[in-house]
């Protein structure tokens, strides 16, 4: 038995050491937003802002008085109020009688076989006319430099597209606990430095700020290739690197903020439609994230106590080299350093969301998104 937990430690250690070192080797390739210099209004390409919302009015005017409040020279904000039922529409067209570069757009109707945001977002694209194109949320808060920095270092390293890695905003112990674990586990799942790698199937995509050329969008298809897939962000950037264009991914600092979910209940809630979804709706996969969460975040540090002689050697291993990129993920978010302690925790909560998603898309056959079920089958059909 102790050669049992020896080896099974033993693994958990081993690939936290490979991961570690990949991690280490590949946040140094992402560059930051702050080390590029803004364009000069001569070298300002013309830019639209896409968003789609549907009951935001609780946050959309910080929003977009973000959005209206960019040092740019030449751009327009596209806003989408798809199918509100409160005072967002309202909003928008209070805002767009102030500012002739807000152009608002209401959708009253969803036609078969698309989702709402990947319509809306569509809706979006065929009324702007920028040769960059951002796609961003009803929630994103803007820095007023953001633009020229974002095009300057796309353009200075030869990317149609770029992906910005937002600051969270957090307010609850509980939000703490799991954007840091989500900064873990997105950086270590996705490796978003790979990005950039044209020999890698490697590709990233955040809801928060993607910026493509409009000539790259057309031609990997618009959103009608993501007419029925929930995780459109992520695959939006799929579609860039499978089309032959060049992506790149960048850490935005505070240019780019986002309040998530309010709360560890309305995070958990928020997510139901997604966990699954990222799997491609495969319950082996599923299952497979699950026990991987559990094995490699908690047991290392529930077997800690008890382990000796080189059980308890792999298990610090196990135990160090998470906490070690808990506390960089904690610094970068601007998290209270304790909270890399409760990476264990987190790892529970996200073994939790990846369960309930699972199990409440499998029990309702399908998710609701912006109130409309959507089938479980037309869905599995809309995977990229």
């Amino acid at each position: 038995m102790h050669i049992f937990w020896a080896a099974l430690l033993g693994t958990v250690a081993f690939f936290w050491i490979l991961g570690v070192v990949e991690l280490a080797l590949g946040v140094r390739l992402i560059p930051s937003l702050e080390g590029t210099a803004p364009l000069a209004d001569s070298k300002c390409p013309s830019v639209s802002v896409l968003f789609a919302g549907r009951d935001e009015a609780d946050k959309i005017s910080d929003a977009l008085e973000t959005m209206l409040g960019l040092d740019y020279p030449r751009y327009e904000v596209i806003a989408v109020d798809d199918r509100s039922g409160d005072g967002t529409g309202a909003i928008i067209e209070a805002a767009a009688r102030k500012d002739a570069r807000l152009k608002p757009v209401r959708i009253d109707e969803l036609p078969a076989g698309w989702l709402g945001k990947p319509h809306a977002l569509l809706a979006a694209y065929e009324r702007s006319s920028g040769e960059w194109l951002v796609f961003t949320d009803a929630d994103v808060h803007f820095r007023p430099d953001l633009l020229r920095r974002a095009i300057a270092l796309a353009e200075n390293n030869g990317w149609d597209h770029l992906t910005l890695l937002a600051a969270p905003k957090m307010f609850t112990p509980g939000e703490k606990i799991v954007m840091t674990f989500f900064g873990m586990g997105f950086l270590m799942g996705t490796r978003p430095w790979q990005a950039s790698n044209r020999s890698s199937g490697g590709y990233t995509g955040v809801g928060a700020f993607q910026l493509i050329r409009r000539s790259a969008y057309e031609k990997m298809g618009t959103h009608r290739r993501l007419a029925m897939e929930v995780i459109d962000d992520m695959k939006l950037g799929k579609l860039v690197k499978e089309a032959g264009f060049h992506s790149g991914v960048a850490r935005a600092g505070d240019a780019v903020s986002v309040h998530w979910h309010a709360g560890l209940g309305n995070t958990i809630r928020g997510t139901t439609k997604n966990f699954f979804a990222a799997s491609g709706y495969r319950l082996w996969l599923t299952a497979v994230q699950t026990c991987g969460l559990l094995l490699m975040c908690v047991f290392p540090v529930v077997a800690l106590p008890f382990a000796r002689g080189w059980p308890l050697v792999f298990a610090s291993i196990a135990v160090g080299l998470p906490l070690f990129v808990a506390t960089g993920v904690a610094i970068n978010i601007k998290a209270p350093l304790v909270y890399a302690l409760t990476y264990p925790v987190g790892a529970l909560i996200f073994a939790w969301m990846l369960t309930r998603s699972t199990i409440v898309t499998l029990r309702q056959g399908g998710i609701v998104w912006r109130g409309t079920f959507y089938p479980l089958e037309e869905l599995k059909r809309g995977v990229v």
